[in-house]
């Protein structure tokens, strides 16, 4: 800021001196300059004593009379020069101009001490922040060892991990060998249930041959009993027909005829048939009931051994299908913790992770602090290497004034086609000029050259007074 109002105060002072030394030609013709062989001075010096104790801060600078000059006469030739109207307007602006400079160098004064002090106590802070960072931190130190705690846990729930999933594949392999068992005692069970249906369709159809048997047995008992009872009937029908009845019969007949013989036959024929039957029905439904009763006791022996061969299957189903519970509850254990373990290890790189990114997220923000610190640093300082400058060429443009009016003054008027005026950087001494006014220079800070054609020749007298106050062309 400081930079660009000494810009500003260049520019000013410089288009001032511009017009200054635009107006000096036709305020020659009025001032009176030349009577009695003499140039009076005595604008240039209250212009210059307002000038010059505004900028020494209300310090006035006492009139130094100026004594008697010897000049060219052929120099003193009366000159056709325009007359500015404005020449009072442009007098008291440049007043204006030059009471307002003188204000807004208070003010710049003003922020000199006021940075000064801001300097003064940036360099406080810094020199405290730069004792502060003499001091170690143990902070990384501290997250390090947290971070390796953190990565021997991973690595510990990592070894965990793979043990559980060797457990879980040797548990697996067992699951498998046991559905394979359990596989093979289904596919046996089923074998054997077949078998046991088929042995008991032979059962029920031997049980229904048996009970046919029976029947047929019971049938023939009691055809047999029938047959014995009319034969019985019959024969005491007979005998009592043969007791009660006298048959008297006479017949011509030289043979013989023995009825008990023959009836005695006949009974013995038919008894003969009878127990020979009977032995036969004996003797085959015993067969007949010995075959069933064999293949029954067989059948049954069968029957009870499936009997316990299931029982044993059922026995052996039930283990095993409590043995695969069992193992798939440690399965569904041991998967719940590796799941367990798997989340906490996320967790734990997870909050590691956040960590050490809000560490590193603080760690840059301080560095970014300090950055700025330090560039704020550097603004002030370049603010207040400038403003030393600006004082100093202050200093320096007071000094070189005061010694200027001390030692010589410099009085020009000369005659040329143009008038070029230029302001560069450095220490550049102001000057009277004819009219009256003060020709500033800019503040040490490079000013635009400025030069101005005029179109009517303008006569410049160059007079130097000396500390022996001579005077010479």
């Amino acid at each position: 800021m400081s930079l660009l109002g000494s810009k500003r105060i260049s520019t000013s002072t410089s288009s001032l001196n511009n017009r200054t030394s635009r107006s000096g030609g036709s305020s020659m013709s009025q001032s009176g300059l030349y009577s009695s062989g003499q140039i009076r001075m005595s604008n240039g010096y209250s212009s210059y004593s307002s000038m010059g104790g505004s900028v020494g801060g209300g310090m006035r600078l006492p009139s130094i009379p100026i004594s008697a000059v010897t000049y060219n006469n052929s120099l003193l030739a009366p000159l056709n020069l325009e007359i500015d109207p404005n020449i009072q307007v442009i007098r008291s602006q440049e007043k204006e101009q030059i009471k307002g400079l003188n204000n807004r160098f208070a003010s710049f004064i003003d922020k000199v001490r006021f940075l000064e002090q801001q300097n003064k106590m940036l360099e406080t802070k810094w020199n405290l922040l730069q004792g502060q960072t003499t001091t170690k931190s143990n902070m990384n130190a501290m997250f390090e060892a947290y971070i390796a705690n953190l990565r021997r846990q991973l690595d510990a729930i990592n070894n965990d991990k793979s043990k559980l999933d060797s457990e879980l594949r040797n548990m697996q392999g067992a699951v498998e060998d046991f559905k394979g068992k359990y596989e093979d005692e289904i596919n046996r069970r089923t074998c054997l249930e077949n078998d046991f249906v088929v042995l008991k369709k032979d059962v029920d159809g031997a049980f229904l041959v048996k009970a046919d048997l029976d029947d047929k047995v019971g049938a023939l008992s009691d055809e047999i009993n029938f047959l014995r009872s009319i034969y019985e009937e019959e024969l005491r029908e007979m005998q009592s027909q043969i007791k009660d009845t006298s048959v008297v019969v006479q017949m011509d007949n030289t043979r013989h005829l023995d009825m008990d013989s023959i009836v005695a036959e006949v009974k013995a024929q038919y008894e003969d048939i009878a127990a020979k039957s009977r032995e036969e029905a004996e003797s085959w439904y015993k067969v007949k009931y010995s075959e069933m009763s064999a293949q029954a006791g067989k059948y049954s022996d069968e029957l009870r051994n499936t009997k316990g061969d299931i029982a044993e299957l059922k026995r052996m189903i039930q283990r095993l299908e409590s043995e695969i519970s069992s193992i798939k509850g440690q399965r569904a254990t041991l998967e719940t913790q590796i799941a367990e373990a798997e989340e906490r290890g996320e967790l734990a790189v997870k909050d590691a992770k956040a960590r050490i990114a809000d560490l590193e997220a603080a760690l840059q923000r301080a560095k970014q602090d300090m950055a700025n610190q330090v560039r704020e640093y550097q603004e002030l300082m370049n603010v207040k290497l400038a403003l030393d400058i600006e004082i100093a060429t202050y200093r320096k443009l007071l000094e070189g004034e005061e010694d200027r009016i001390s030692n010589h003054s410099v009085v020009s008027v000369h005659s040329a086609p143009s008038y070029s005026q230029s302001s560069s950087k450095g220490m550049h001494a102001g000057g009277y000029s004819t009219s009256g006014g003060y020709s500033s220079s800019s503040s040490g800070y490079s000013s635009a050259q400025t030069t101005k054609n005029m179109s009517a020749k303008n006569v410049v007298i160059k007079m130097t007074e000396t500390r022996d106050n001579r005077f010479r062309k």
